[in-house]
């Protein structure tokens, strides 16, 4: 179908230049005129049969041609063919303009040229723009959509965009907290964090790849069990090679918030001025309060690195040193808080038994 579609355009091209050239190319080579030859009929059909007989050799290349430009728009993302059209589109525009005011100079050779030069130069340079613009573009649309729905309901409460990382999704607890609800507005998955996770379910190492497998099993009970909306983002950033460097800069664009439990994305968001939700400082802040001198019932699982030592665990993982536990390894005692210590880790107990403080 291509094929005949070239053909017919090659046909009406050589029709059409034919009746505009060949007369000056008959006048040029006879002198007396023959009406049979000389019509504008003969010189259709001579510029079509001309034209014609070209595509026998090429109609192939015109064809590649035209496939190739079609996988490359089938390839590349819907923004940046949208992106790249509207600058194209205000590049023509500006091109128009200036050559409409340039025909009020009666140069016949700059009204002539000027005009394509205006068009070619002008139409490369909107479509560059637009298309190493698009970030910028999408965030103004977004906003702007933001606000118009701002307009429309100004009660509404402000819910805004959480963006996943990697890490939070294969950690799973994200899904647990959706479904409690303390997460509001929308989740956005982008695409590059989808192929960073089939990249890692399909690795040769079987632990990578069970993780991998969770995470792609998180996003799936997140998508269809709980409600909440879900939107995948399409875009990508080809000049940014890194996944949480492109993480920070959709948050950016879209005014939407990093949710992750990576320390060091947690920090390059700070750093970039980006609003971020750790789950771990969620963790450790829904963690119990316990006071020194408070009472608690522990089970000693182990013995500590120091002489006498027991360790023993909170149903949250909070660690607790028990000092002289290690006689109670494998039993229940209560044992009295001495002291609480906050580290990068967590948060450490440290108590001693009960019984020791009635001996005393």
């Amino acid at each position: 179908m291509l094929r005949r579609i070239v053909q017919v355009c090659f046909l009406i091209t050589g029709g059409t230049l034919g009746l505009f050239l060949i007369p000056d190319v008959y006048n040029l080579l006879f002198t007396n005129d023959i009406p049979l030859i000389n019509n504008p009929y003969v010189s259709v059909i001579l510029g079509s049969l001309i034209f014609y007989l070209l595509t026998f050799w090429a109609i192939d290349h015109v064809v590649n041609f035209i496939k190739w430009i079609e996988e490359s728009l089938v390839r590349a993302p819907i923004t940046d063919i949208i992106s790249g059209s509207v600058g194209l589109g205000f590049g023509l525009i500006v091109a128009f303009l200036i050559g409409y005011a340039l025909n009020a100079i009666s140069v016949p050779i700059l009204n002539t040229v000027a005009p394509i030069l205006l068009t070619l130069l002008f139409g490369y340079l909107g479509f560059q723009v637009g298309f190493k613009k698009k970030e910028e573009l999408l965030g103004l649309f977004l906003r702007q959509k933001k606000k118009s729905v701002e307009e429309e309901t100004p009660k509404a409460p402000e819910k805004g965009l959480k963006i996943l990382d990697t890490s939070v999704i294969i950690d799973g607890r994200i899904a647990d907290i959706c479904q409690t609800g303390f997460l509001e507005g929308t989740i956005v998955i982008p695409q590059f964090v989808l192929a960073e996770l089939q990249h890692i379910a399909d690795s040769s190492d079987v632990l990578k790849r069970n993780r991998g497998r969770r995470g792609l099993d998180i996003l799936n009970r997140i998508q269809k069990e709980l409600k909440i909306k879900v939107e995948i983002y399409e875009g990508d950033f080809e000049d940014i090679q890194e996944v949480d460097s492109k993480l920070v800069k959709l948050a950016k664009i879209t005014n939407g918030v990093v949710v992750t439990n990576d320390f060091n994305l947690n920090k390059v968001c700070e750093l970039q001025k980006v609003a971020v939700l750790n789950i771990n400082d969620l963790a450790n802040a829904v963690k119990p309060v316990v006071l020194p001198g408070e009472e608690m019932n522990v089970q000693v699982i182990k013995d500590g690195k120091e002489h006498n030592q027991g360790i023993a665990y909170l149903d949250d993982g909070t660690m607790i040193v028990v000092e002289e536990g290690r006689n109670y390894i494998g039993k229940h005692l209560d044992v009295l808080v001495t002291s609480v210590l906050q580290t990068s880790a967590g948060r450490m107990i440290f108590a001693k038994p009960k019984l020791l403080e009635k001996a005393l």
